[in-house]
């Protein structure tokens, strides 16, 4: 039996809708044109005005050959051919088409010298249809950006990116797989020193649209930088919000007091590698006790004030059966647990020459993903409750809007293509630990049509506010959500999300405090957002996706979209090259080598006692055979 509160939320939502119908028949009227923001020299985008890439299928894209790219990379690498052929040239570029085939969504391309490449982009193709059906188009163009976007037919193009990534170190303390660098293998070292770190900070906001981004330090691992900690400190200084290390934990759980300084320094988000639950559920990486690692992390981290994000590289009969698992374990943690990022294997780095017989066997689609979450946990209806991450564009469009022209900064956009990423909105009560996807009792597809609306009036603030606050209102099902959730408590999230009212929830700057960390938390709801990022590789790889690409690399040569950056034609092992530190013998002759979990070595802990739940019955004892009943090799190195 439903709460009477609920019933007068009913009562309230049919009122705005009527009140929806006059407003919005007002707003009409008259629309404002467009300011331009300080943070841009483009003025915001009207609806109409955003372009979108082809879509649907059949269509054809442009990509590359998975046997060509190696080549020529590698007669660049050997002084045989100029760097300038990437610039102005196409090599290895071939066209493709995507195309229905039996209910799903297909690659194939063919080569006039290596013959034909095909590789599944969709288990099911009206699941593909709903993700980019709800795509509302491009980014602001990117503008006065010539001096970091050169980069040819890899050249980022449209918005400014949502989260800047910078490697720290080409070194790292594991040899695992699958590996997007090839970690500790490649012979040399390249590091960043401190000049270049700053150069590098400094250069991402000086072009424009400047977007209020995230900077991940990476590597390698970056904690084995010596410059980590001073990097995200200065990352602060210069006004990112948002600082985030993909770390795979084993120094944040060897060290409290690290924790604490990476902490102090403005450290907001640990992208924590995370592969399942239990160590038998990691042991593909080598390292004895890492699942014992994530969990002392996740535990030193969180008492730091530092919120963690797993990040689960998910290979199709490695670890796919732990899809659930580690949602379970979200749910389990929603106090500590806000976000769960699921990347599904892309075939680079150590697995570039991967063959085809492995690569069908372990190919795993964000497809994949929604289903596997549906039919492990019996959460979210796939074509229902999964939306591409740039559907959010809509909303930090209305939060451009809100903010006004004087903002120095835009806010956080994720307009990367639909087929990059996707995600599903799970509302979690903290007490009760309920859970129930935003969309079955928020209509998305609607409010984001009434949000364009308010976007495309472009009417003063609170006006603009009131908008928004009635299309949540008309498009909420209260009998739908969670026990103890109220409208109010949706209007507040929204309000904490976009800064929209000028209501403090606890900073988020530079000078935020850890008593404005516990004023965050204190909120009894967490959104669990489910994400997956297929990141591209030689046998999907799509130009049209790389040119919005929202995770541009910040690198010596300029600013390169991760897929182009770390497959495409590969301009990592080029720009690493050119600009190496040292060979590895060298290095080491001048450092010493540094300590690498492999071969099943263990990680020392001082303490393994952590405050997480953590059930029984999710805990994997044995790892996953699928491919040794199949005789198919697991990485590289086996094949």
């Amino acid at each position: 039996m439903h709460k009477p509160i609920k019933y007068f939320e009913k009562a309230v939502a049919v009122t705005a809708s009527g009140a929806w119908a006059v407003f919005s028949r007002l707003n009409q009227i008259g629309r404002n044109p467009s300011f331009t923001p300080k943070w841009s020299d483009k003025p915001l985008l009207k609806s109409w005005e955003k372009q979108k890439p082809p879509l649907g299928w059949p269509r054809e894209t442009d990509s590359l050959c998975p046997k060509c790219v190696p080549e020529i990379r590698q007669e660049i690498l050997d002084g045989k051919k100029p760097l300038e052929v990437l610039i102005h040239d196409k090599p290895g570029e071939i066209k493709a088409q995507i195309i229905e085939r039996d209910g799903q969504i297909w690659m194939v391309k063919d080569c006039p010298k290596h013959g034909h490449f095909e590789d599944i982009m969709s288990i099911d193709a009206e699941f593909m249809k709903h993700i980019e059906s709800v795509f509302p188009g491009r980014d602001i163009r990117a503008h006065n950006d010539e001096r970091l976007h050169h980069h040819g037919s890899s050249t980022v193009t449209h918005g400014r990116g949502a989260v800047l990534t910078i490697d720290l170190t080409n070194r790292c303390n594991m040899m695992c797989d699958p590996c997007f660098m090839d970690a500790n293998q490649v012979g040399f070292v390249h590091e960043l020193t401190w000049e270049e770190i700053k150069t590098l900070l400094d250069n991402a906001i000086s072009i424009k649209p400047k977007r209020q981004m995230s900077v991940q330090f990476s590597g390698g691992e970056p904690t084995l930088s010596p410059y980590f900690l001073d990097a995200v400190r200065y990352a602060r200084e210069v006004g990112y919000t948002s600082v985030q290390a993909a770390t795979n934990g084993i120094e944040f759980a060897k060290s409290v007091e690290f924790c604490k300084k990476a902490a102090e320094a403005g450290l907001r988000y640990a992208y924590l590698q995370f592969d399942g639950i239990g160590n038998a559920a990691n042991s593909h990486r080598k390292v004895g006790n890492l699942f014992d690692v994530k969990l002392q992390a996740i535990e030193n981290l969180y008492k730091a004030g530092v919120d963690i994000v797993p990040v689960i590289t998910i290979v199709n009969g490695i670890n796919d059966e732990q899809v659930g698992r580690v949602v379970q374990f979200a749910l389990d943690n929603p106090k500590k647990i806000p976000f769960l990022s699921f990347q599904p294997v892309s075939f680079t780095g150590r697995d570039e020459a991967v063959t085809n017989e492995r690569r069908a066997a372990q190919r795993y689609t964000l497809s994949h993903l929604a289903y596997d979450v549906k039919k492990q946990t019996g959460i979210g209806e796939p074509r229902r409750d999964w939306f591409p991450l740039s559907f959010m564009s809509t909303f930090s469009d209305w939060s451009d809007l809100v903010h006004g022209p004087e903002a120095n900064w835009g806010q956080l956009s994720c307009g990367c293509h639909p087929n990059c990423g996707l995600g599903m909105a799970v509302l979690v009560d903290k007490e009760t630990k309920e859970a129930v996807p935003f969309t079955a009792f928020l209509n998305a597809d609607q409010l984001a049509k009434d949000v364009m609306q308010i976007n495309d009036a472009a009417r003063a603030r609170w006006l603009s506010i009131f908008g928004m606050a009635l299309a949540v209102a008309r498009n909420y099902d209260p009998f739908q959500t969670p026990i103890h959730f109220k409208l109010t408590d949706m209007l507040k999230k929204m309000d904490k999300t976009f800064g929209a009212t000028g209501k403090s929830y606890g900073k988020v700057g530079a000078d935020r405090t850890l008593e404005d960390i516990e004023r965050r938390r204190r909120d009894r709801w967490n959104v669990l957002m489910i994400a997956g990022m297929w990141f591209q590789d030689l046998f999907n790889y799509d130009f049209r996706r790389t040119e919005q690409c929202i995770i541009p690399y910040a690198t010596q040569e300029g600013e390169i979209s991760f897929c182009a950056y770390n497959t495409g034609v590969g301009w990592r092992n080029i720009v690493e090259r050119i600009h190496m530190t040292a060979t590895l013998t060298k290095w080491y002759d001048e450092h010493g080598k540094h300590e690498i979990f492999a071969g099943g070595k263990k990680v020392e802990l001082a303490r393994t006692e952590h405050s997480l739940t953590l059930r029984e019955e999710i805990i994997t004892r044995e790892e996953q055979h699928d491919l040794d009943r199949l005789g198919i090799a697991k990485n590289a190195r086996e094949e």
